[in-house]
């Protein structure tokens, strides 16, 4: 199975001024994965895709930040 999160693990040179991030991360979207749209492919009802901003829950991938990851939700 795959996941849309992927790691990697930068250059870190030996000069750097700032503390280095060993592993970093980034979020592929689903539509990577579908070649093509197959048939009967199940979907959200109307008022759910909206919300969701896809009719499909194959291709729904929420974003969540890691700026605030376990901090709630930022008012602004």
């Amino acid at each position: 199975m795959h996941t849309n999160e992927k790691f990697y693990e930068p250059f870190i040179g030996p000069f750097d001024p700032c503390p280095p991030i060993r592993v970093k991360s980034y979020i592929t979207p689903p539509n990577l994965y579908i070649p093509f749209q197959p048939m009967n492919l199940p979907q959200f009802s109307p008022s759910e895709a909206l919300r969701k901003g896809t009719l499909w829950p194959a291709l729904f991938s929420p974003y969540e930040s890691k700026k605030n990851h376990g901090k709630g939700m930022v008012k602004g």
